[in-house]
């Protein structure tokens, strides 16, 4: 059964299909929701104790599916270039590295699916670039290089958990 913070992560596809509209006001109110419904689904699983494994892949998967049809439709409409949606979704290569790592270690099975702070973060700070670009604002090149930091700052943060889990697991 899916609980209420599950179906408030689900929501969070139905608000992205809200940009296909070129309303700057339906497109900010579809950003805003979405960050609305980000932070009230993890807190409700908290708070009702209701966290799951299931939440845990689901709330960040439907955050990923939000930022790169957003970005999809930024690129065909030629509003942002290519390198900077790249940036922007950076973290997500660093996660399929990490994701790389764990298969050559055959470790998935006992890997822990939590949010990680860089992770966080740089959703934030994704969902707040993508209220501006949707105003149509342009933004300084060095904000893309601090998306490439930020999902490197993740890589590295994922990477000692796992060896900290390592090491726990040999003693």
């Amino acid at each position: 059964m899916i609980g209420l913070s599950n179906s408030l992560s689900l929501l969070r596809a139905p608000l992205a299909f809200l940009f296909l509209y070129e309303s700057i006001p339906v497109r900010i109110t579809a950003i805003i929701l979405a960050m609305i419904t980000d932070i009230v689904d993890g807190y409700l699983a908290r708070k009702r104790r209701a966290v799951t494994r299931l939440g845990a892949i689901l709330d960040p998967a439907m955050d990923k599916f939000f930022v790169f049809f957003i970005l999809s439709i930024l690129l065909m409409e030629k509003r942002l270039p290519i390198w900077q949606a790249c940036a922007i979704v950076s973290r997500d290569f660093f996660l399929c590295l990490f994701g790389i790592y764990l298969s050559f270690r055959s470790a998935w099975s006992g890997y822990r699916f939590e949010s990680i702070r860089w992770g966080k973060v740089s959703t934030a700070l994704q969902f707040f670039i993508l209220i501006g670009l949707a105003m149509r604002y342009r933004f300084s090149a060095y904000l893309y290089l601090l998306f490439i930091t930020l999902g490197l700052l993740a890589f590295i943060e994922l990477f000692k958990r796992q060896l900290l889990v390592v090491k726990q697991n040999k003693s």
